[in-house]
């Protein structure tokens, strides 16, 4: 006789197919905590005890009436929680922060510390919560492939940055800065980190050798001249309509005045 489906159902192996998932979820879920807190373990265990307690001291000396003095933020500033030492890395030695004044945007200025300074504030912060660490000389190296980085670049970032990352007005009184002259390891730490209006662009967006390909292009265009003479800025057809028109139409037309005046 078959067996009807409620008798299945008190079959012992349905019993063991309910087991056998629900370890399988509880191995799967420590796994990924284990992975995580692995991840945030390889994080700050590039950095000595000593750094990060004198990256301890700097926070709470420079960034803590801000940001709080456990890194939890204010209605001033906020969490850093969490952000990882690729974030402070970047806001720090590009100098804008600390932040001089409020505005619609930080701006970059003169660092206002060392390098070892830097390094031991992105220290203590990496031990606070998983975050992006600072890339190696090698994920930062630009020598990956030009070609490939433009097509990156310019189906993501071109829209704010210009084709060739000359920089652009956004809304509100922000901008998109220019990255010629940026070191190649801010570069791969604002696409990794997001920094004020820029979205993030983790490795399940753009990969490791994807950002490389890209930094190996903006090198590539700030070390290339254009092969179409003087650019003007790089800022597109549009400006170079409007110089044409003024300059160059305007010069044909003086000329013109000119000549006539000159026959009469």
């Amino acid at each position: 006789m078959k067996k009807t489906p409620k008798a299945n159902r008190r079959s012992p192996f349905a019993a063991i197919l309910v087991m056998a998932a629900a370890l399988a979820l509880t191995g799967g879920g420590y796994a990924a905590v284990t992975a995580t807190a692995e991840e945030a373990a390889s994080n700050s265990s590039v950095y000595t005890a000593a750094q990060i307690e004198e990256g301890k001291k700097l926070f709470l000396a420079n960034c803590a009436s801000c940001h709080g003095s456990n890194a939890e933020g204010t209605s001033a500033a906020p969490t850093l929680i969490g952000v990882g030492a690729a974030s402070v890395e970047f806001q720090v030695a590009t100098g804008r922060m600390p932040g001089q004044a409020s505005g619609p945007q930080l701006e970059k200025k003169p660092v206002q510390f060392t390098e070892e300074q830097i390094t031991a504030m992105a220290a203590y912060v990496s031990t606070l919560a998983p975050g992006p660490a600072v890339p190696t000389d090698e994920m930062v190296a630009a020598d990956g492939d030009s070609t490939r980085g433009g097509e990156l670049f310019r189906i993501n970032c071109a829209m704010c940055h210009n084709a060739v990352g000359a920089g652009g007005a956004l809304t509100e009184g922000k901008f998109a800065p220019a990255l010629k002259g940026v070191e190649s390891r801010h570069i791969y730490e604002a696409m990794l980190t997001g920094p004020q209006n820029m979205p993030v662009f983790n490795d399940a967006n753009l990969t490791p050798e994807d950002k490389k390909d890209i930094i190996t292009y903006l090198k590539y265009v700030e070390s290339n001249p254009s092969a179409g003479g003087y650019e003007l800025a790089n800022l597109g057809p549009v400006v170079e309509g409007l110089f044409a028109w003024v300059f160059i139409l305007g010069l044909i037309i003086a000329i013109t005045i000119w000549l006539g005046a000159k026959s009469n």
